[in-house]
């Protein structure tokens, strides 16, 4: 089946901030649609919209800007099934990722323990490979440490994709920021679609199924 991302709004003018999101989401879709049109209320799609797209076919929408409405993340809004859903990619350092997460939590009122899913990679677990936790400490994972510290809690839900360890020799920032080699990224693809899987089965409230699913 073919994944299609759609990414509408005005782009007077079409920034590097818009071209980066384009770039990064042609790695995760097969195709990314731009749709230039007037103002659309910070670039959001309106929900007569969201159903019509719905109703041909598209099951997940998810409507993303590049200034967000918070200063230290990217994100978007849309619906995954029947759900509304919010979309936030910190822009922060990753071991700083708590402000940014913080920030998101107080001003959507979300309560982490039932609403809030964090997806980061790990390199205990190989690439290929995923990890779902309904709640737990930060498992040496600086930027988890600090979503807990700015959040306040350990309860709330994760998905940890692997990225293997760090070759011998090599810096830590090094691996997790550098490309993947083929073989690696093919897997790493793969673990891709299983996380996204497992997002819209915990969005469906359906955890335990993800858990047993892909643990």
């Amino acid at each position: 089946m073919e994944r299609s991302a759609i990414f509408p709004g005005s782009f007077d003018p079409f920034t590097r901030g818009h071209a980066a999101l384009v770039d990064e989401a042609l790695n995760l879709f097969d195709r990314v649609i731009i749709g230039i049109g007037n103002k659309m209320g910070e670039g959001w799609l309106l929900t007569a919209e969201m159903m019509e797209l719905q109703q041909t076919g598209f099951e997940n929408i998810i409507c993303a800007q590049p200034f967000g409405c918070l200063p230290n993340h990217i994100c978007g809004k849309g619906m995954i099934g029947s759900e509304k859903v919010v979309l936030v990619k910190p822009q922060t350092f990753m071991n700083l990722s708590g402000e940014s997460i913080a920030e998101a939590v107080n001003f959507y009122k979300v309560d982490p323990a039932s609403e809030l899913l964090v997806i980061f990679d790990d390199i205990s677990l190989a690439p290929g490979r995923i990890r779902i936790r309904k709640k737990g400490s930060a498992g040496g994972h600086n930027g988890i440490k600090n979503i807990i510290a700015q959040v306040g809690t350990e309860q709330f839900a994760r998905i940890k994709v692997g990225v293997g360890e760090k070759p011998q020799g090599w810096d830590l920032a090094d691996h997790v920021l550098g490309h993947m080699d083929k073989a690696d990224r093919k897997l790493a693809e793969e673990a891709f679609l299983d996380a996204v899987s497992a997002v819209e089965l915990i969005v469906d409230g359906k955890i335990e199924q993800a858990m047993n699913d892909y643990n």
